[in-house]
C-alpha cells in the first residue's frame, strides 16, 4: 500500500525547501509545487493525502487553491500557512474546508503536529467510508445492519465499540426479536477479527447429539451416517467469531465440552481422540435469565462466568420508541425494492399506529408488519389499513412516556423531552412550551443552538435491524 504523501505549495523557494526538509525528517513522503497550477496537477496523484499551502501567492492564492482542491480531491486535508494571519482569514479558510491555519514564522512542532492530525483525520474518514461501503455491500447482498438514534440504542452501540477490539467473551441479553444476532455481528465488524469468518449457530434449534456434532465436528465412523470427517463450527470460525444464539437452551453435556473449549482453546471431534487447537472469539446470546438457570441447576455456574465477561443488554423496542420511524422507513425501502414497488412513505395515521403500538415481538414484529403493508399497499403511501389488524387494534405502548437510562446527562434528558413533546404536538412549539411549563422562546433558543452546533441524535450506519 502506498504511504500517504504531503504536498507542499509555496512560491517562496527557500520556505518550500525548508518545509519539505521538516516533513522528510519526520519520515513523511513529500511532493513540492511552486504555484497553484502545479499543485492541482500533483493533487490528482492518488498517494497525496494532505496539502500544506501558502496563503499569499501570485495568480492563484492559497484560498483559491483550497476551493479548487476541495472540488477535485475532497478527501485531501488542507493546512494553510501565512504571515498575514487574522481571525477573519482563518474563519474564511475553515468555512472553505481547511483543516488548520498556521502563521509564519513557522514553528516546526506546530507544523508537524498540524499535518499529523490532518493525516489522522483523513485515515479515520477513509476507515469510516470503508465501513459504510462494507455495510452497503451487506445490504446489497441481503445483509442487515443495526439502525437507531435513541439513547438506549446508542448506549448499547458504545459498549459494543468499546468491547469489540478486546478478546473478551461477550454475552448479549435481550428479549426475542430485539436484534441480538445483529449486535453480535457488530461486535465482529468492530473487532480485529473482521477479516475472519463470522459463524452462527442456534443452540435451541438443534437436538443435543446434532448440536455437539455441529459445534465440535465429527470423525468418520463416529456414528451411523458419518461417512467422512466433518469440521464443526469451532473450526470453521477459526481466526474469527463464533456466535452461539440461545445459549441458555444448550444441554448440560454440551456445556461441559463448551467450557473446555473456552478454557483450553481446543476441541475434540465426536468419535475422535486427537485435540484440535482453535482460535475463536465467542459471543453468546440468550433471552433467559441465566442466573436463575444456574440456581435451578440447568446451566453451569462456571460456564456462566466464563461467558459473562462483558455483558451487553440489547434493548427492547419499548425502550427505544424513538427509533420506530427510522426502522419503519428502513424496512419500507428494503421491501419496496424487493417487491419492485415505488413507495413514498407512511401516512400520518399509519405512522401514528406504528408509534403507539406496544410491539411485544420487538423489531422482528415491526419488520413483518411493514413487509405485509408493502406487499398489500395499493398506492404510493402506506395507509393504516395496510397494517396488520393485530397492530391496528393491539395493545398500546407507552408512547406518551420516555425511558431515560440512569446516568443520562441532564442536557440530553432536556433535549429528548423537548423533541418528544414537539413530536406529540406535531411541531407546535407554543403548545409544547405550555405542556412543559416553559417559555416558547426557550424552545426556539435550544433548537437554534442545536442547529448551530450540530448537536442532536446520531444514527448508526443505515440498514434495517431485525434478527434475534
Amino acid at each position: 500500500m502506498t504511504s500517504p504523501t504531503v504536498l507542499v505549495v509555496d512560491d517562496d523557494r527557500a520556505n518550500l525547501d525548508s518545509v519539505i526538509r521538516i516533513f522528510q525528517r519526520e519520515g513523511m513522503a513529500t511532493l513540492a509545487a511552486a504555484n497553484g497550477t502545479e499543485a492541482l496537477e500533483l493533487l490528482r496523484r492518488p498517494e497525496v493525502a494532505a496539502m500544506v499551502t501558502d496563503l499569499m501567492m501570485p495568480n492563484m492564492d492559497g484560498q483559491e487553491l483550497l476551493r479548487a482542491a476541495r472540488a477535485i480531491r475532497p478527501d485531501v486535508e488542507v493546512v494553510l500557512m501565512t504571515a498575514y494571519g487574522t481571525v477573519e482569514t482563518a474563519v474564511a479558510a475553515m468555512k472553505d474546508g481547511a483543516y488548520d491555519f498556521i502563521t509564519k514564522p513557522l514553528k516546526r512542532h506546530a507544523l508537524v503536529k498540524a499535518i499529523q492530525k490532518a493525516l489522522e483525520k483523513r485515515a479515520l474518514v477513509a476507515e469510516n467510508q470503508s465501513l459504510k461501503a462494507k455495510l452497503a455491500e451487506m445490504n446489497a447482498a441481503g445483509g442487515r445492519s443495526m439502525v437507531g438514534q435513541s439513547p438506549a440504542f446508542r448506549a448499547m452501540l458504545d459498549t459494543i465499540r468499546q468491547a469489540a477490539p478486546s478478546t473478551a467473551t461477550v454475552l448479549l441479553l435481550g428479549e426475542s426479536g430485539t436484534g441480538k444476532e445483529l449486535a453480535a455481528r457488530s461486535v465482529h465488524e468492530f473487532s480485529q477479527r473482521v477479516r475472519g469468518p463470522f459463524v452462527a449457530v442456534n443452540c435451541g434449534a438443534l437436538p443435543e447429539n446434532i448440536l455437539e456434532a455441529e459445534l465440535f465436528g465429527v470423525e468418520r465412523g463416529a456414528f451411523t451416517g458419518a461417512v467422512a470427517r466433518r469440521e464443526g463450527r469451532f473450526e470453521r470460525a477459526h481466526g474469527g467469531t463464533l456466535f452461539l444464539d440461545e445459549v441458555g437452551e444448550m444441554p448440560l453435556p454440551a456445556q461441559v465440552k463448551l467450557l473446555r473449549a473456552l478454557a483450553e482453546g481446543e476441541i475434540e471431534r465426536l468419535g475422535g481422540t486427537q485435540t484440535v487447537k482453535v482460535d475463536v472469539r465467542l459471543v453468546a446470546a440468550t433471552n433467559k435469565d441465566l442466573q436463575k438457570e444456574v440456581a435451578e441447576g440447568r446451566f453451569r455456574e462456571d460456564l456462566y462466568y466464563r461467558l459473562n465477561v462483558v455483558e451487553i443488554r440489547v434493548p427492547a423496542l419499548a425502550s427505544r420508541r424513538e427509533d420506530i420511524p427510522l426502522l419503519a422507513d428502513a424496512f419500507l425501502r428494503r421491501f419496496a425494492a424487493k417487491n419492485g414497488k415505488v413507495l413514498r412513505g407512511f401516512s400520518q395515521e399509519a405512522m401514528g399506529v406504528l408509534e403507539n403500538y406496544a410491539w411485544p415481538g420487538n423489531v422482528r414484529e415491526l419488520e413483518h408488519a411493514v413487509e405485509r403493508a408493502v406487499v398489500l399497499a395499493r398506492g404510493e403511501v402506506l395507509e393504516a389499513s395496510d397494517l396488520p389488524e393485530s397492530v391496528r387494534k393491539g395493545p398500546l405502548g407507552s408512547a406518551g412516556q420516555l425511558v431515560i437510562p440512569i446516568g443520562t446527562p441532564m442536557e440530553e434528558i432536556e433535549r429528548r423531552v423537548i423533541h418528544e413533546t414537539l413530536r406529540h404536538t406535531r411541531g407546535d412549539k407554543t403548545l409544547a412550551a405550555r405542556l412543559l411549563g416553559i417559555a416558547a422562546r426557550t424552545i426556539y433558543r435550544k433548537l437554534e443552538r442545536e442547529q448551530s452546533t450540530g448537536d442532536g441524535p446520531t444514527a448508526a450506519p443505515p440498514g434495517p435491524d431485525t434478527d434475534d
